[in-house]
């Protein structure tokens, strides 16, 4: 989608031209002494940086968020949306500020339009909390969280709370809770990662006995999700949140392993046959096992491939890297779980890795998961 006279440029930084030339303008002079925060965070590629022109076509435009605090949301929210309805500019930088909605109910998309009447803006008004309700389906900005929020919490939607811009912030908690969730605590970090590593030993030998049975392209759809799981590893040991699928490989190409390994990872998606994938596989398990060698987090354990048991398949033992960082996670709370992980470790929606309404219904889930029966001791 294109307009007149508009040049693509970063969504944060047509945020940014949004609040510094239009918004906070108004805001001063509607509401002088308003104390408020302005950031452009929450759903949406350009939050990640990884928008491009394509992403004009839905969602994208000049947006912004405005923090109030409880009390002022109430008495002042509905009044800046209806003063903004009727003084925004109708273009910022060539692009509009207008978005037409489509008429799916299920599925409402707002795309940019010019106007002539009153601006319908993405320029939404919250208080902190309520945002962190909706965005994170947390009950409070204040208290520290439990294991239990951190784990409900889905890597996606960390990463679009902590990510983009935050232009003007006088209340301060805004600022203060995406430092919070900057990265998670250690004793949780360690914990995702000693799954992380459980998820690559649960599959690590599938893709040799697939292919012992015939079975091709089993063994090369195993070893596609092996190659997902070794990239979201990496993520985690760079202390990256992994977003959602569609990002996921933009995110990996910027770590610094990116260019020694992304090779070694082509070639195992593009191996046609048994032998070849399961040597870039090894390839590639070696690598990211030496990475979590030199992280200082375990003793380090020996990198190298080895047969699987009896078996005549190549594997890593990636247990072995599970069990050496399991036994440095001392949490009481994480110690009675199963190396299971959070919720992008065990489930695989886009809804409930995307949608607020998910990731509420997800934490309830979860927070009967570990206090039910089944939360057994066998981190240690």
């Amino acid at each position: 989608m294109t307009f007149s006279g508009a040049s693509f440029m970063p969504g944060i930084e047509l945020s940014r031209v949004l609040y510094e030339e239009a918004v906070r303008p108004l805001l001063g002079e509607v509401f002088p002494g308003l104390r408020y925060a302005a950031a452009r965070v929450g759903g949406g590629s350009e939050v990640l940086g990884f928008d491009t022109p394509r992403s004009a076509d839905h969602e994208w435009g000049p947006r912004l968020q405005i923090f109030l605090t409880v009390e002022d949301r109430a008495q002042h929210g509905a009044h800046i949306r209806r003063m903004l309805a009727k003084r925004l500019p109708k273009q910022v930088r060539g692009w509009p500020t207008h978005f037409q909605e489509t008429i799916d109910p299920l599925d409402p998309v707002g795309r940019m339009q010019l106007t002539d009447g009153p601006v319908s803006h993405r320029v939404d008004v919250y208080d902190v909390e309520g945002w962190l309700a909706e965005q994170l389906g947390l009950r409070t900005a204040k208290a520290d969280l439990s294991v239990r929020e951190w784990l409900a919490m889905p890597q996606q939607r960390l990463a679009e709370t902590t990510g983009g811009a935050v232009f003007h912030d006088e209340l301060g908690t805004l600022t203060d809770c995406r430092r919070r969730l900057e990265w998670y605590p250690e004793q949780v970090w360690r914990y995702l990662l000693a799954c992380q590593w459980q998820r690559v030993s649960q599959e690590e030998a599938f893709v040799g006995r697939c292919a012992e049975v015939g079975d091709d392209i089993g063994s090369a759809v195993v070893a596609a999700r092996l190659v997902r799981d070794l990239m979201r590893l990496c993520l985690l040991l760079e202390r990256r949140y992994a977003p959602y699928g569609k990002w996921l490989g933009s995110a990996f190409g910027r770590l610094p392993v990116a260019e020694s390994l992304t090779p070694t990872l082509r070639g195992v998606l593009a191996a046609t046959d048994h032998p070849t994938r399961e040597a870039h596989l090894c390839d590639a398990y070696e690598a990211v096992a030496s990475l979590q060698n030199a992280s200082g987090l375990i003793t380090p354990v020996d990198p190298k491939r080895r047969r699987y048991h009896s078996r005549p398949f190549l594997v890593l033992h990636a247990e072995r890297f599970a069990r050496a960082l399991a036994r440095t996670v001392t949490d009481p709370d994480l110690c009675t779980l199963p190396l299971v992980g959070s919720v992008d470790q065990w489930a695989d929606s886009t809804d409930l890795l995307t949608r607020p309404h998910a990731i509420r219904a997800t934490t309830r889930a979860v927070e009967r998961t570990v206090t039910g029966p089944s939360a057994t001791g066998v981190v240690s």
